[in-house]
């Protein structure tokens, strides 16, 4: 799938869409700022990726601070076999300049 801008999500989560939206960023930047995602630090997301097979074939949105990372934990989802996984174009960054 395509990645997503923060205005898509925004409209997905204002809409309360069935979506999970996981956040990458280290915990303290997590703690800094947040939009309510489930936090996996991408250096955990190995160890923690079997506990989302029942989002295989949904939609899940990952996202960190600017892109990097969450197309890192993109590409990592799409070889363990999940199909509908999207980056969050300018991440964290993004958001605030253009949604908080």
């Amino acid at each position: 799938m395509e990645d997503i801008t923060v205005l898509e999500l925004k409209e997905k989560l204002d809409n309360k869409e069935d979506i999970l939206v996981i956040d990458v960023r280290e915990e303290w930047e997590y703690q800094e700022f947040n939009i309510g995602a489930k936090l996996i630090p991408l250096a955990q997301f190995q160890g923690a990726i079997d506990d989302l097979d029942d989002w295989m074939d949904k939609e899940v949105i990952v996202h960190c601070k600017t892109g990097a990372r969450s197309a890192a934990a993109k590409a990592y989802m799409q070889r363990q076999g999940f199909n509908k996984v999207r980056n969050l174009l300018g991440g964290m960054v993004e958001w605030q300049a253009k949604i908080s």
